[in-house]
């Protein structure tokens, strides 16, 4: 018998293919959501196991039909990421089972290992996660796959940017011709994406003054092949409306001091940070609701657009 509450409810036909990719005598004791994602529906999973014992995995599935439609790619994309991890040292899940079109399950949905850790998206404690983070990133980068994922995919253009009310319609307006050129040449590296704080599992001991370090890097439906770059921008602006602008320039300079390589000229570097903070301004409502949720109450979604205003304009005094 499956213990749960309704929140937590895993639907039949999930259910029955959950079992069918469990170990002979395991089956599903307990369910929870996890929250923080603003794409898919996350459960953890208890599985009880033959001796009495049990084990975890967390389940993912795609139900808002805007997400349904794009969901065979991303979860195909995610399946062959988390098997081109396993054995690297990356601490990534394990892939149990993947039903990228719900041929099997109510919705798409895929199975893996949970890991130990959490995310922690609070100020306190940043200046040590920072360097952590810029690490593991550049960790990834180094990452030479026999097969390589498809190309990135752009998040935004000149024409889709939302300007926030009140923004320096100028700093915005440079910025938008900056992402109007084509991409600068770049030498490709393994990318995750969407690396950035609510997708990293720290270990954070109770003292938190130290010890601090990272148990997991999940989330890598969006794998790609792209410019080192993005993903630091992607990061960057991320720490940027968590923390404050300080950061998200911090976040580069970290990447770097951790042996990570940027692109040499500075208008190729102020090309990526940009395109990646405003590709942020379509999402700013979503990620907002998923922080305040995440227990970042203050977060609203005029607070990170005014952080993502100060950020944009910090990057084009920095490098513009």
């Amino acid at each position: 018998m499956t213990n749960h509450d309704e929140a937590g409810a895993v639907r039949p036909l999930t259910l029955a293919w959950v079992h069918r990719h469990l170990e002979t005598g395991e089956q599903v004791v307990r369910t929870e959501v996890l929250h923080g994602g603003i794409t898919a529906e996350m459960r953890r999973l208890t599985v009880g196991t033959r001796d009495g014992a049990t084990r975890d995995l967390v389940l993912r599935s795609f139900v808002d039909p805007f997400y349904v439609e794009r969901a065979e790619d991303g979860l195909n994309r995610e399946a062959g990421a988390l098997t081109l991890l396993t054995g690297t040292g990356v601490p990534a899940p394990g892939l149990v089972a993947v039903d990228p079109t719900a041929a099997q399950c109510e919705y798409p949905s895929l199975l893996m290992t949970h890991l130990a850790g959490r995310t922690v998206l609070g100020d306190e404690g940043v200046e040590t996660r920072v360097p952590l983070l810029a690490r593991q990133l550049v960790a990834i980068h180094a990452l030479r796959p026999a097969e390589r994922p498809r190309e990135y995919v752009a998040l935004t253009t000149a024409d889709t940017v939302v300007v926030p009310k009140g923004a320096d319609a100028a700093a915005w307006a440079a910025a938008i011709d900056v992402i109007r050129e084509p991409a600068p040449p770049y030498e490709g590296r393994f990318l995750h994406r969407d690396f950035q704080p609510g997708n990293v599992l720290f270990d954070v001991p109770p003292s938190r003054s130290a010890g601090a370090r990272i148990t997991g890097v999940v989330d890598w439906a969006a794998a790609s092949w792209g410019p080192a770059d993005l993903d630091v921008a992607h990061c960057s602006v991320n720490l940027a409306l968590l923390h404050g602008p300080a950061w998200g320039l911090r976040f580069a300079e970290a990447y770097e001091e951790a042996g990570g390589v940027l692109a040499a000229a500075t208008g190729e570097r102020l090309y990526w940070q940009v395109r990646d903070a405003l590709a942020a301004s379509e999402e700013v409502r979503w990620v907002a609701q998923a922080w305040r949720k995440a227990g970042r109450p203050e977060l609203t979604t005029r607070a990170v657009e005014e952080r993502l205003d100060a950020y944009v304009t910090a990057v084009m005094d920095a490098l513009g």
